[in-house]
């Protein structure tokens, strides 16, 4: 995965589910409260979308219980769905083994061009968001630094292969982890300097544009350490080794 250049961002200005468990949520119905919220914000608004997890206690709250290749069958015919509601279409139609469209009206239309963003970390799911999303969302807990080379990989390969330039699927990270005062323990466990080294590498050598805080401990004292001592000094640095 190379270094596109992109400005890194920070997640903290955009309102998106992150992510929303397709299983639960039929995605035309989705698709048009995502829509919503994106004309009441002002275009400020994006999709996150999981195949699913968790399935007992999905099924417990009367989702289906699908295979791994189901959820990823659905996941597919669910990007077209959607994709078809935002366009403001009329007479929609689209016959899936797990979503239909019958002479569906499109609306609201979006504010902006939103993007849809894919959390997940399977090979197919991998290949479906270089085809055809506009982001990868995946989590450090599971999508952890020594695997995102390869998943990465996959990633441009399908986008190359699809006639696409790997550079238009950004790349946000769920980072999760405490800032501390005494040495390391691990992975984004330990001071802000060593939070910052490792945002900067994963910025400049693993090609992620854009990092989401999920905090540990005292949300309050950890988002704002994040924010004063970690944010600037990374953004300074990310430039300097681009050469900005």
């Amino acid at each position: 995965m190379s270094d596109y250049g992109r400005p890194l961002e920070f997640g903290y200005f955009l309102v998106f589910p992150d992510v929303a468990s397709l299983p639960l949520r039929p995605p035309a119905v989705l698709a048009k409260a995502a829509a919503s919220l994106d004309v009441l914000s002002g275009g400020r608004a994006e999709l996150g979308l999981g195949a699913g997890g968790f399935w007992d206690a999905i099924e417990a709250f009367g989702g289906p219980r699908r295979t791994p290749k189901e959820a990823a069958d659905a996941l597919e015919e669910a990007v077209t769905v959607i994709r078809k509601v935002w366009s403001g279409e009329r007479n929609l139609r689209f016959d899936g083994d797990h979503y239909r469209l019958k002479g569906a009206k499109a609306g609201p239309v979006p504010a902006h061009r939103m993007e849809l963003w894919l959390g997940v970390g399977g090979p197919r799911g991998l290949a479906l968001t270089g085809r055809a999303a506009d982001g990868w969302l995946p989590s450090s807990p599971w999508a952890t630094p020594e695997r995102l080379p390869a998943m990465h990989a996959r990633i441009d390969e399908a986008a190359s292969s699809a006639g696409r330039d790997p550079a238009d699927v950004r790349r946000l990270y769920n980072i999760s982890g405490t800032i501390t005062d005494g040495a390391s323990e691990g992975f984004l466990r330990g001071p802000a300097s060593q939070w910052t080294d490792e945002l900067t590498d994963l910025a400049v050598g693993s090609g992620m544009d854009a990092f989401i805080l999920w905090a540990e401990g005292d949300q309050e004292a950890q988002i704002r350490r994040f924010a004063e001592d970690v944010v600037p000094t990374v953004r300074t640095q990310v430039a300097q080794e681009r050469g900005l």
